[in-house]
């Protein structure tokens, strides 16, 4: 790589606000790995992705450290760079979900995902495009998604853990579902949903999905799984056995693989984005960017994911 300038963006407030006390730790280790290093603190939000498309260019790498929003930030600044003008990324990840890390074997300890970064090589990961926006591995709606931007850094690990907050969350009085329809590949499902999710990752908030399928991050196709509302108790009761045991030819869950989806609901939904609220809309079409950004991964990672 010719050009060894990098920018080094840092979150401060991401989880836990470790990355303060081992900033300079990472700074020097990437400087003595032949990086001349230049540092980005965050200061408001969406700053990285309106810095990126015109900064991005001047780099030859770009180090994010936070959350997953942060790492959102990122990449949709870079989605927003023509093609040829995105530089690789690395990620040390400093939030308390990175479900994204998780799914590429990227180290949740700072140290050695720094030193993944100088040893990695370029893995070229898929990204989700939710209308004009983009999302690094999942756009969510419904049951207990808004706690992830409500309680921003507490609730951070609730998203995604349908499986094991669902049954607790069916209980409450009253569980906001939506009627809508949603069409992909020339079909079209409608119903009553009470959750739904389309992602690029293996993993969400620690819940595998679809045990024994193959799922990667740059086969070009985005997993989706939408929940249907139950009418009684006795159907909630066979919902949360269903996502329990991952059961996904279920009548109460509905679940594809596709390269592209339209929801279109009855009301404005929700949505959150990496576990960011990602704003409200009746209509939105969500689509797979194949092989859009290189991240920079472990060696191991074998030939055929990066083919």
């Amino acid at each position: 790589m010719d050009n060894r300038r990098m920018l080094f963006l840092i979150n401060p407030h991401a989880g836990k606000a470790e990355i303060k006390g081992k900033a300079l730790d990472l700074i020097d280790l990437f400087v003595r790995g032949g990086w001349e290093v230049t540092v980005h603190t965050t200061q408001r939000r969406l700053e990285i992705a309106d810095l990126l498309p015109r900064r991005a260019g001047q780099y030859g790498l770009i180090v994010c450290s936070g959350g997953d929003g942060t790492l959102n930030e990122t990449i949709t600044g870079l989605m927003r760079c023509p093609p040829e003008g995105r530089p690789p990324v690395g990620y040390i990840p400093a939030g308390t979900v990175n479900d994204f890390a998780s799914s590429l074997g990227i180290s949740k300890n700072m140290h050695e995902a720094a030193a993944t970064i100088l040893s990695g090589e370029p893995f070229l990961c898929d990204v989700g495009a939710f209308g004009d926006r983009y999302f690094s591995y999942i756009a969510a709606f419904g049951a207990f998604t808004d706690v992830s931007y409500q309680t921003p850094q507490q609730s951070k690990n609730l998203l995604g853990r349908a499986a094991y907050f669902l049954e607790a969350i069916l209980r409450l009085p009253a569980v906001k579902a939506y009627r809508m329809s949603v069409t992909h590949d020339g079909e079209t499902v409608e119903g009553e949903f009470l959750f739904g999710m389309v992602t690029n990752a293996t993993s969400v908030g620690g819940f595998k999905l679809r045990a024994g399928a193959n799922i990667s991050m740059n086969d070009g196709l985005l997993e989706a799984v939408f929940l249907r509302n139950p009418k009684s108790a006795l159907e909630a009761q066979a919902l949360v056995g269903a996502v329990l045991r991952q059961e996904y030819d279920s009548e109460f869950v509905t679940a594809f693989r596709t390269t592209r989806l339209t929801v279109r609901a009855e009301e404005k939904v929700p949505w959150t984005l990496d576990g960011e609220f990602g704003g409200t809309a009746r209509q939105v079409r969500i689509a797979n960017c194949p092989r859009a950004i290189r991240v920079i991964t472990a060696p191991a990672r074998t030939p055929a994911e990066n083919a």
